[in-house]
Order: C-alpha cells, then sequence, then structure tokens
C-alpha cells in the first residue's frame, strides 16, 4: 500500500512593507456645557443630513446616473453650507465603496466555506474521499446537521450575489454590533439611557476634509497655532444657537504627538482633516487631525536589509516572542518576551497595550543594532472563513479557533509599520509557511543551549525561523552526522560495486582486478 505524502507549498518571497502614506494625530478638548450643548446639536442635524445623503446614494445603486453628487451637494448647501455639503456627500461614496469591498469579502468568505463543507458532505461517512482528499464525517448526524448548515450559507450567498447584482449594500450608521445591543442591554453591561448617548454619539457627522491653499488647510473646521478650535455653524442652525457663523472653543487644545508635523503642514496651509467624536462613556470630546504623507523617496529592498541585523518577531495571542538573528542568519543574545494581555479589555485599552508592546520592540531593535523587524503575512484569512471543518471538532478546537480569530493582526501590522518607520526601522514581511513547525524543530533546542534561562518556547523557535526566511536563508537545520556527499559513515566505509578500482602496472598500463586476479592465480600455478 502506498502513502501519499503532502507537498510543500509555495513559499513568496519577503519583501519590505511600504511605509505609511498617512498620519493622524489626536487630542482632548474642553468645551463648556454651552458649547457642548451647541457642538452636540451641529452634531445631531450633520448626522442626519449624512445618513438622508447616504441613503440617496444607496437607493442609485448602478443606475446610469451614476452618483448624482453635484446635485446631492447642492440639495444640501441651503440647510448647511458649500463645504459641509462637500463632505457629506464625499463621506457618502466614501462609505458606499466600502459597503461594496465589504460584500465581495463576504461572498469570497463564503464561497470558501460552501466548497470545503461540499466536499466533506459528499464523502462517505467515515471514509476519506480519494479524488478531493477530503475527509468524511464520523457519522450520520453530524453530516445532516453539516447539510443544513451547507443549505444556509447558500442561502445567504445568494442574498449577497443579489446585493452584488444590485450594488446595494446593507449599513447600519452607528454599528451593527451596536444596534444588536439595543435588544441585549444586561448582557452588555448597558442601561437604556446608556445604549441611547452611545447610540447618538456615534450617529454624529463631525467631518471635514481639508483643502490645500485656504487659511490653515481648513475651513470648516479651523484650528489655529495657539490651540484655538472654530467649527463652522451650519446655516439652519445660526438663529438657533445664536453664536453667529462659527462655534469657538475657548479652551486652546495641543497636539503633544507629532505637534512639529502638524504646524509644518498647517503653516505652509497644506489640506488637514478634522474629526471631532465624543465618547459617551467617558463624556469627553477629542479632535483627529490626519493628513496625507509624502511619498518615500527611496524603500530599501530586501537584499539591501540583509547586511543587518534582523529582529523576528512570532505574534501570539497573549505574548510576542522576538529573536535577534544577525546577517549569517545566526540567533544573537537572549530571546525575548513581550506580554500582550488584550482579552476583554475595551478598545482604547487594547490599543494602548498593544502600542506599549511594539514601542518594547523597537526599544529591542534599536539597543541590538537591528535594520529591520521580520514580522509574518498573517490574516488568518482560512482560519476564520474555513476553521470550524479543517480545524477539529469539540470545545478544546473551538476555543483554539476563537483564539486564533482573536489575535490582533491588522492592528499590530498597522501600529508597527507606522512606528517603526518613525523610528528608523524597516518592516519585513515573510510568508509564515512552516514557520512554526520547522522553527520548533530545528531552533528550539539551539536557542536553549545558548541562553541561560528556561524560558525559551517554540514561539521563540518561530521567530528565529522567521528571522533567518528574511535573511533568505533555510530554515531547517541539516541533521548531525556526516552528509550525503561524504563517502562513509562513522566505522562503516562505504561499498562501491558500481565502480571497480583500476590499478596501474608500471610494464604493461592499467589492468582491471579481475585481469589482475586471474594474472596474478596464473603465475601461481
Amino acid at each position: 500500500m502506498t502513502t501519499r505524502t503532502k507537498a510543500f507549498r509555495v513559499i513568496a518571497d519577503p519583501f519590505v512593507v511600504a511605509p505609511p502614506s498617512g498620519a493622524r494625530i489626536r487630542t482632548r478638548i474642553r468645551p463648556t456645557e454651552g458649547e457642548a450643548a451647541a457642538l452636540t446639536r451641529v452634531g445631531q442635524l450633520l448626522g442626519v443630513l449624512s445618513r438622508r445623503d447616504l441613503s440617496q446614494r444607496l437607493a442609485l445603486g448602478v443606475s446610469g446616473k451614476g452618483d448624482l453628487r453635484a446635485q446631492r451637494k447642492q440639495g444640501l448647501t441651503s440647510s448647511t453650507s458649500s463645504r459641509w455639503a462637500g463632505a457629506i456627500t464625499r463621506a457618502s461614496n466614501d462609505q458606499y465603496a466600502l459597503g461594496l469591498r465589504a460584500l465581495f469579502a463576504e461572498r469570497d468568505s463564503l464561497s470558501a466555506a460552501i466548497a470545503v463543507l461540499g466536499k466533506r458532505t459528499d464523502a462517505a461517512v467515515g471514509a476519506c474521499d480519494v479524488s478531493t482528499r477530503a475527509k468524511g464525517y464520523r457519522d450520520e448526524h453530524e453530516r445532516f446537521a453539516k447539510k443544513r448548515r451547507l443549505n444556509g450559507l447558500r442561502h445567504r450567498i445568494a442574498a449577497v450575489d443579489q446585493r452584488i447584482a444590485t450594488a446595494r449594500p446593507r449599513m447600519v450608521i452607528g454599528g451593527n454590533r451596536l444596534w444588536r445591543n439595543r435588544n441585549r442591554l444586561e448582557e452588555a453591561n448597558l442601561t437604556e439611557p446608556q445604549w441611547r448617548d452611545t447610540w447618538d454619539a456615534s450617529r454624529s457627522f463631525l467631518t471635514a476634509d481639508g483643502e490645500s491653499g485656504k487659511t490653515l488647510g481648513n475651513e470648516t473646521i479651523r484650528l489655529t497655532l495657539d490651540g484655538l478650535l472654530s467649527i463652522k455653524v451650519p446655516a439652519a442652525l445660526v438663529a438657533e444657537l445664536g453664536i453667529g457663523t462659527h462655534l469657538r472653543i475657548a479652551e486652546p487644545a495641543v497636539f503633544a504627538y507629532r505637534h512639529a508635523d502638524w504646524v509644518d503642514r498647517v503653516s505652509a496651509h497644506q489640506a488637514v482633516r478634522y474629526d471631532i467624536s465624543f465618547d459617551a462613556q467617558t463624556q469627553r470630546w477629542y479632535v483627529d487631525a490626519s493628513w496625507k504623507t509624502p511619498q518615500v523617496e527611496h524603500v530599501p529592498t530586501v537584499d539591501q536589509l540583509r547586511s543587518q541585523r534582523h529582529l523576528g518577531v512570532d505574534l501570539n495571542a497573549d505574548h510576542l516572542a522576538a529573536v535577534v538573528v544577525d546577517s549569517c542568519g545566526n540567533p544573537v543574545g537572549e530571546p525575548h518576551t513581550i506580554p500582550l494581555e488584550l482579552a476583554g479589555l475595551p478598545a482604547t485599552t487594547r490599543d494602548a497595550r498593544l502600542r506599549d508592546a511594539i514601542s518594547h520592540l523597537l526599544r529591542i531593535a534599536k539597543n541590538n543594532n537591528c535594520g529591520a523587524i521580520a514580522i509574518e503575512i498573517l490574516g488568518f484569512v482560512d482560519a476564520r472563513d474555513t476553521g470550524r471543518e479543517t480545524m477539529g471538532r469539540g470545545k478544546r478546537r473551538k476555543t483554539f479557533r476563537r483564539t486564533v480569530a482573536a489575535i490582533p493582526t491588522a492592528k499590530f501590522r498597522e501600529r508597527l509599520v507606522a512606528m517603526a518607520y518613525r523610528s528608523g526601522v524597516w518592516v519585513v514581511s515573510v510568508d509564515p509557511a512552516y514557520t512554526s513547525k520547522w522553527g520548533n524543530q530545528h531552533w528550539t533546542k539551539p536557542l536553549q543551549q545558548q541562553t541561560s534561562t528556561d524560558t525559551v518556547t517554540r514561539h521563540h523557535g518561530a521567530a528565529a525561523a522567521i528571522s533567518r526566511r528574511s535573511h533568505g536563508q533555510p530554515i531547517r537545520r541539516r541533521k548531525p552526522g556526516l552528509r550525503t556527499a561524504q563517502r562513509s559513515s562513522a566505522n562503516h566505509p562505504a561499498s562501491r560495486p558500481e565502480c571497480n578500482p583500476v590499478i596501474v602496472d608500471v610494464q604493461h598500463g592499467p589492468v582491471s582486478p579481475a585481469a589482475t586476479k586471474a594474472t596474478g592465480s596464473s603465475r601461481q600455478h
């Protein structure tokens, strides 16, 4: 009986991640009670108008009339202003495009799950289909339940295809999760007034795009160099609020992070976008400033960075494992472990802890003179789409799937790229194929032998494998002992019957061993 071995997957080449194309900073603003009430009223009115405009854009779909942005903007200008109308219509178009991309992503996810389920339900119970290599379910009861789920997924993908055909995605302004929490306030640990305040705050609209060449880069929401914030009041609220055409916040707002970059951009009257938001839980107001950064002229290649040390990082659910590797692929120093406890925490706390862990990584890279940080190209797309069918069943496997889905791969990559670029360190992405398996098999024990602590885990071996792959070095080490090219093993010479030695006779020239033996025997007789 012949056994079929699984072929190795093709490993993609590592590449240097491009630096971020924009910047975003935040600071707190402290309006008085009257100023906060006026800000809330402006945000509520603009939120209603933005939702109305988005509804109109969704109703157009893929009609031949296009998005009719000029007509929509003209209809909003009378009650707001020309700039507020432009910001609302532009935001609606961006939200519509994002909804379409989400529809296509959902269809791809459902297609992958349906393909796996179809193969397994077609296979016989307790058997393996040789043609598709799909393993059947263990009993008829499980197979019947999976068929029901397959029918449900097919119904869902049919609805998604219909929405794609009409180009009308579904959207919940304020968030679908928050909307679902309205019917389960006890589980969300919210009261109805708390939920209402959070819901209203999330549906507010206080966003103004910047415009280069205008005063301080934005004439709708303006922030001077002294920190004085002023907001253009919509025309429909000028008489109601009675504060004139602009709402001014008396207490200055100062950006602590990247303040010099913001000052340079505002002084040159370049476009800066401002977003004003309200956190209902902490009762705090914030203003965010964002802009596009100049394109980097020179991004080094992977070959140029291989002459320097790399810090390999293995991202896990509760910690980061890091190993420094030199240009020859040899681990340097002791492995590093950075705690990363994120489960069950608010989003702001998770983000703060993630930034702190990345700052620790950058300090390690600087102290060891590393020119790059090597990470895996992780998205866990397959795990999220087909994890229920490919990662096993039971409570243990379900916990594992949830752990994998909770790893902040996208946030970690985005934060790391931005913070590393500011620190002068580049980020190299490598293919994650076999890094955990081969790293544990070939590098965990060598790392343990060169360190004085007993904290080396298989994750540190994976980090060493990631860094070696970024250097272009193989991950798997050769087995101990003599190599294939050597002729003999220890104390056991290799026989070579296919290559007979040639004996040279001084008088008669080269003679084969058989002829020599025959000649010698005849001479003896």
